[in-house]
């Protein structure tokens, strides 16, 4: 049976890379999806091939630095619906920069997308699913977000500020059967991470190639790997599950890599 049958499901992010695989599974599992993107062409594109394939799926556009647009984006998607049962906050910016180099404006934009961005959507689609009696919320967060990387210092810090809003919301919102818990992913296999790599660091093109090579199991995680731990947070199979933060890495965190 499908897990999400007939649930509304709104993932920010979700016109590529993890959002994307997320809503995919989602779709499969019987949830109406709103596919939603800075970019509409993106959100577009994918939403119409799961409409092809027979499931309910509708493009935003939504640019979640944005106060307006994060509101927009529940708002409609309720007018849409007639609820909202799951909320996906998957955005994320991970700007390169240590203490020495990071800009003001450069922290303030990692902030608004990484941490900002998931308290407004969250706060407009509290008021939604608390009159209708609950809903989940899933945070997308990052290993990152226990010490991370010295060259992504103002991504690790607001990665860090979300596992705790996660926290503090889990502990306010249960009175109203609500939700909200978080995936820590570890090193994800996406069109973004593979442009990074080559444009951002210089790796080159075979980058991967020597990346697996570091990993246990010989591959880095793919956003159906992400999909699936937040199929399980989304669903009613974890109904007694709030607060929980979920590391997905191939190593526990804090452990040398090659132990």
């Amino acid at each position: 049976m499908a897990r999400l049958k007939d649930k509304i499901a709104v993932i920010t992010g979700s016109g590529s890379g993890m959002g994307e695989g997320i809503a995919r599974l989602f779709a499969e599992e019987g949830a109406r999806v709103v596919i939603s993107d800075r970019d509409l062409n993106a959100a577009e594109t994918v939403a119409a091939s799961l409409t092809e394939q027979g499931f309910t799926a509708i493009a935003r556009k939504a640019d979640v630095s944005l106060e307006t647009d994060c509101r927009a984006l529940i708002d409609e998607s309720v007018a849409q619906f007639g609820r909202i049962d799951v909320l996906v906050n998957t955005v994320g910016w991970s700007k390169r920069g240590t203490i020495e180099d990071t800009t003001v404006a450069e922290w303030d934009g990692i902030f608004a997308v990484n941490a900002r961005a998931s308290f407004i959507c969250t706060q407009q689609a509290v008021k939604y699913m608390k009159a209708q009696g609950g809903g989940s919320i899933v945070n997308i967060g990052s290993v990152n977000a226990y010490i991370g990387e010295p060259k992504l210092m103002a991504y690790s810090a607001a990665k860090g500020a979300l596992m705790t809003l996660t926290k503090n919301l889990a502990s306010y919102l249960n009175q109203y059967r609500i939700r909200v818990n978080q995936l820590n992913v570890g090193w994800t296999l996406t069109p973004n991470e593979h442009r990074v790599k080559i444009v951002e660091e210089g790796k080159g093109e075979n980058w991967l190639e020597e990346a697996v090579k570091t990993r246990p199991w010989g591959r880095l995680l793919v956003p159906r790997d992400v999909g699936m731990a937040a199929l399980y947070f989304a669903s009613d199979e974890s109904e007694l599950i709030t607060g929980s933060v979920l590391d997905m890495e191939q190593y526990p965190v804090g452990a040398p890599p090659n132990w």
